[in-house]
C-alpha cells in the first residue's frame, strides 16, 4: 500500500527561487529513492485562522509564507529505504536551508482514502 509524507514550513517570501531550487534538487533526489511523486506547494490562498492555522502552526513572521509539500512513496518500506539514502548521501549534507528548519514540522501518513491521480 502506497506511503505519503507530509510537511508543512515557513519560508521567506524573498526566499522563494532558492527554496525552489532546494525543493528540485531534493525532489530529484527523491524520486530517484524511490518516491512515486513529489509535490512542492507555496501558500497562495491561506487564510488567518481565529484558534489555528498553517502560519501558527509554523510560527511564521511577518515577510514568511508557508509551504505544503508531500512526497508519495509505493510502500513504507521504499519510504524507509529512500529516506536512509537521503541522510547518506553526501550531495545533501550541509546544503544551506533557506529557512528555518526548527519550524518545520513533518510525518509519514499511511492513506485511508486516495481518489484521483493515480
Amino acid at each position: 500500500m502506497a506511503y505519503v509524507d507530509g510537511y508543512v514550513l515557513p519560508v521567506p517570501e524573498a526566499n522563494r527561487d532558492s527554496y525552489t531550487e532546494l525543493a528540485l534538487k531534493t525532489a530529484t533526489k527523491l524520486r530517484t529513492a524511490g518516491a512515486t511523486r513529489v509535490v512542492e506547494c507555496w501558500a497562495q490562498d491561506v487564510p488567518h485562522g481565529t484558534t489555528t492555522d498553517f502560519y501558527r502552526a509554523t510560527r511564521a513572521e511577518e515577510g514568511e509564507t508557508v509551504v505544503l509539500a508531500w512526497v508519495t512513496w509505493p510502500d513504507k518500506s521504499t519510504r524507509d529505504n529512500g529516506w536512509a539514502a537521503m541522510m547518506a548521501d553526501p550531495e545533501m549534507e550541509g546544503l544551506p536551508m533557506p529557512f528555518d528548519t526548527k519550524r518545520m514540522f513533518w510525518g509519514g501518513f499511511e492513506p485511508i482514502v486516495d481518489l484521483g491521480e493515480a
